[in-house]
């Protein structure tokens, strides 16, 4: 959904993109403030999963209609209830200190949504970051279920051996006595 009619200055602006969502924070005059990513094959806004050390964002200042181009986009200050958003022209003026300048990338540590977020409260935080760390450990739980199920897999024929064994003991006990 498309709420330009409604942006107010400081705003944090979610981007649906397909499988992520690209944040920014909305300045005024059309404008937002938001980071590019200055490795692998970046765009405006583009996701990458590189975190290498060369990875890098550049933070730029840009008309909304250029950065969401045919994507949907909403006013998602969705932390409000949670942290008290920063004066409106502490966060203009911090956003505009950011533009031009470069930081590390890292998808799980300091993504877009990490930027915008910090910018209106202070405060880093991500929650598509914080699912996909929740959906990184299943994967890991998971393979190491597999990976238990596995080594118990291979314990039973052991077990099935060494009861058929001791089977085989008995009788022959058995045949012995008589």
């Amino acid at each position: 959904m498309n709420q330009n009619r409604n942006l107010k200055p400081g705003d944090l602006i979610e981007m649906s993109r397909k499988g992520y969502q690209h944040w920014a924070i909305y300045v005024g005059d059309g404008y937002v403030v938001h980071v590019v990513i200055a490795c692998g094959h970046g765009s405006s806004g583009a996701i990458s999963v590189t975190t290498g050390k060369d990875c890098k964002v550049t933070v730029k200042k840009e008309k909304l209609q250029d950065v969401v181009g045919n994507d949907k986009y909403s006013i998602n200050n969705y932390l409000d209830d949670t942290y008290v958003p920063r004066p409106i022209e502490d966060i203009l003026q911090e956003a505009e200190r950011f533009v031009g300048k470069e930081f590390p990338y890292n998808l799980l540590l300091n993504n877009c949504e990490h930027f915008a977020t910090l910018v209106r409260y202070g405060k880093p935080h991500s929650q598509q970051a914080e699912r996909a760390k929740n959906k990184i450990i299943i994967a890991i739980i998971n393979a190491g279920n597999v990976y238990g199920i596995m080594a118990l897999a291979t314990l039973i024929p052991i077990k099935e051996e060494e009861e058929e064994e001791e089977k085989e003991k008995v009788e022959q006990e058995g045949d012995d006595e008589l």
